[in-house]
């Protein structure tokens, strides 16, 4: 199905990195009627409010980008908040949808999926053949729960939902907390400070030999809309670049970004989580689309972006 540019259109986390740049993307392209709703108005937690919602509004197509987000520490210190509250999100979210007459679901999940020693690069059907990382597996149980949802909701009631796979995002947006971001995110934000400063070093968590794949926010916008239109199939898709660099190679882009000219230092008593993260795209390929924004142009925008909101990121630390 193809959605007319007045369809009403549910953006379930519209506030967030990946909620944004969704809402960025369908307004760039004409569509006017855009469902959006803060937090703090609806809590996707709580079911029967989420179900009256549903009922209230009854979007033609839903974009679930909510979720409870974080990088290695988020996840190992919060084990309970990421399983609990993204199982209760996605159970409430998908099934209201479906009972309010939704015409079309996008789910988006995470390539932490995928077992910690998949083959690279990691192809779909690699899903549930492995062991997961351990430092993520609460929020990876529950993104697979949620896929499996959505096909279980197409295969017994025919309802219209999808799946995507979004390799490591980053962009305008993303959340720059020290103590829970993501790595990319997290080191634009200690190289600023540190070159700042000039620190003569900087120490950062792994050995630096890690690899892991990079994906512009705004590519992954552009993607959902490809396929939200294009896609209807219970067979996930992997949302990736395709290549893949190493930790330390991705510090040396941020640290010549910034001005940092300080040593960088490797703390190996720090995990390095999954040795490489990889995505196979030959899926989404065959489907018409390919990213745009390179690593080095990404890394540069996201840069500049965090320096004109620089108060805003320090106040969530």
């Amino acid at each position: 199905m193809t959605l007319d540019l007045a369809s009403k259109i549910y953006v379930a986390g519209h506030a967030g990195l990946v909620g944004s740049a969704v809402v960025r993307a369908l307004r760039a392209r004409g569509y006017k009627n855009l469902l959006l709703v803060a937090h703090r108005e609806l809590d996707l937690t709580d079911q029967r409010s989420v179900s009256d919602f549903f009922q209230r509004e009854r979007p033609r197509a839903v974009i679930m980008a909510a979720a409870r987000v974080g990088g290695i520490n988020a996840n190992n210190t919060r084990p309970a908040e990421f399983i609990r509250d993204n199982l209760l999100i996605q159970d409430n979210v998908i099934d209201s949808a479906y009972r309010s007459g939704s015409e079309k679901f996008v789910f988006l999940g995470s390539s932490c999926i995928y077992p910690k020693l998949a083959p690279q690069p990691i192809k779909e059907e690699y899903l549930l053949t492995g062991a997961l990382e351990p430092t993520n597996e609460w929020y990876a149980i529950a993104k697979i729960a949620g896929l499996k949802m959505c096909q279980a909701y197409r295969r017994q009631y025919g309802f219209n939902a999808i799946s995507l796979m979004p390799t490591n995002l980053y962009g305008p947006g993303d959340n720059f907390d020290l103590q829970n971001s993501h790595v990319l995110p997290a080191l634009i934000r200690r190289f600023h400070e540190a070159a700042l400063r000039g620190d003569p070093t900087m120490s950062i968590w792994g050995t630096g030999t890690p690899r892991r794949e990079f994906l512009h926010v705004d590519d992954l916008a552009d993607a959902v809309i490809h396929l939200m239109n294009g896609y209807e199939n219970e067979q996930i898709i992997n949302v990736g670049w395709g290549e893949d660099v190493t930790i330390r190679e991705l510090a040396e882009m941020i640290a010549k970004t910034s001005g940092f000219h300080g040593r960088l230092v490797f703390d190996s008593t720090k995990p390095d989580g999954a040795p490489q993260k990889l995505l196979d795209t030959s899926r989404l390929s065959a489907l018409g689309w390919r990213p745009k924004i390179t690593l080095q142009t990404g890394i540069e925008q996201t840069y500049e972006w965090f320096k004109r909101h620089v108060s805003e990121a320090r106040l969530i630390a």
